[in-house]
């Protein structure tokens, strides 16, 4: 885990932001998330091309308000952003190390989890920050290491609650935090905190956007 000082503030639906060093990187910004939560990023990391997790007009934003920025993803989203800032976008897949804005990233994942059978899986990749963060996008890949923080999609069409909890036990982390939250209503998230809290075997907890938490 890098010795740094690290701050996650939780964004809205599965958008988080980190800061370490004075630089920020951004996970998922997509069309549930706010206009400006990518604005201020240095790097920028997307898990896949589906509209709450990726938002193009959000990302240029940042691009064109920092010049500086970097963009991280999978080839479906680099091939849509790559045109407008040549050599700033970088195309990634499953095993894949590299640094971004001072943050160490590795590549875990490469499918969608199943949505329908009838409907075609697309690509997804997660992210493990500086060996301590993973956000997983829309999949329940288990990064096959410790983690001290795992970004959990709480509520989702592809996933039921019994999936949530048994991915918890599976990644072991030391707490989970929910992302992919924005569909799951008030008087839901109690049950769903209840019953993750209580099954899940690590720290479970919500953050509303805006709130931050160290390490």
């Amino acid at each position: 885990m890098n010795a740094s000082p690290l701050t996650l503030t939780k964004k809205r639906h599965s958008c988080v932001r980190l800061d370490k060093d004075g630089q920020a990187l951004v996970i998922d910004p997509g069309g549930f998330s706010g206009e400006d939560d990518a604005v201020g990023a240095d790097a920028i990391l997307v898990t896949h091309e589906h509209p709450d997790h990726f938002d193009e007009d959000r990302i240029r934003a940042a691009m064109e308000a920092n010049p500086a920025a970097e963009v991280w993803t999978l080839r479906s989203v680099a091939e849509q952003l790559a045109p407008a800032f040549p050599g700033r976008v970088h195309t990634v897949g499953h095993g894949d190390t590299f640094r971004a804005a001072g943050f160490d990233v590795q590549v875990h994942g490469e499918l969608h989890a199943v949505i329908h059978p009838d409907i075609p899986r697309i690509t997804n990749v997660g992210y493990l920050v500086d060996g301590s963060v993973f956000h997983p996008g829309d999949a329940l890949t288990v990064p096959g290491q410790p983690v001290d923080t795992l970004m959990l999609p709480v509520m989702a069409p592809w996933n039921k609650i019994s999936e949530v909890i048994d991915y918890v036990r599976e990644v072991g982390p030391r707490r989970a935090i929910d992302i992919h939250d924005a569909l799951l209503t008030d008087l839901a998230r109690p049950i769903y905190d209840a019953q993750i809290g209580a099954l899940g075997g690590s720290d479970h907890s919500r953050m509303a956007p805006g709130e931050h938490t160290g390490f």
